[in-house]
């Protein structure tokens, strides 16, 4: 029985932007990936996938944290990342976990694509902290338009010399969730509990998940992407 699945659907956008890759070394560990491509055109979901591919075999080898970082400074060195053509290159938001061998689950972010875990016979627990200028307002204590989530601090692309990237353990058992904001926004925001579409089998949490999201959306409806493994 396969132990992970994605589901995406593609909603009202143009591209499906968003792609996730799963990584196993010979040593045993195993690395699961997502990117939300930022934008919406060939360009960005073909980089988005490359990308995707790379963050997993980097993370699965070097750690959750290591592979992100290695990743995103081979994302920042790119041509023109540095002129005024910047803006108009592709970038993505990215989330990888890792799981390996007597060690505890691994994550690393940037941006706001989000990990969650739910433990055997626990409430679902959200894993990371977005990077996002919501957050940024609500750590400030001021309360964020309803915009405010559109604009990401931290992105794969992003040239600072400190870019914010999040990073946290978590025992390695359990339902793992990979989500895009197209997936987990518009549960969110009809306070609908996402822990009540992962049951059965990976893949048919993970189709639930996205469809849910999607139907919840309206006619804007963002990619949504869920990538479930269970651990």
């Amino acid at each position: 029985m396969r132990t992970h699945a994605t589901a995406q659907l593609i909603g009202g956008r143009s591209h499906q932007c968003d792609a996730t890759a799963t990584y196993s070394t010979g040593g045993g560990a195993r690395s699961y990936a997502l990117l939300d491509g930022i934008g919406s055109s060939d360009e960005v979901r073909d980089w988005a996938r490359v990308y995707a591919r790379r963050l997993a075999r980097a993370a699965a080898r070097e750690g959750a944290e290591a592979g992100l970082r290695a990743v995103h400074a081979l994302a920042a060195a790119e041509p023109d990342r540095d002129t005024w053509k910047a803006a108009h290159l592709p970038a993505a938001v990215a989330v990888v976990a890792v799981q390996a061998p007597g060690a505890p689950l691994s994550v690393a972010w940037c941006g706001d694509a989000r990990a969650y875990l739910a433990p055997e016979g626990l409430p679902l627990v959200r894993l990371t902290t977005d990077h996002n200028m919501r957050q940024v307002l609500i750590d400030l204590g001021a309360i964020p338009g309803p915009y405010a989530r559109n604009t990401v601090t931290s992105y794969l692309g992003d040239i600072r010399d400190t870019p914010a990237i999040g990073v946290v353990t978590a025992a390695a058992e359990g339902r793992l969730l990979l989500a895009s904001d197209g997936c987990y926004e518009p549960l969110e925001d009809h306070d609908l509990d996402l822990a009540a579409y992962l049951t059965g089998t990976p893949h048919q949490a993970a189709r639930a998940l996205v469809r849910a999201a999607v139907s919840h959306a309206g006619p804007h409806a963002d990619n949504a992407t869920a990538l479930v493994a269970d651990l």
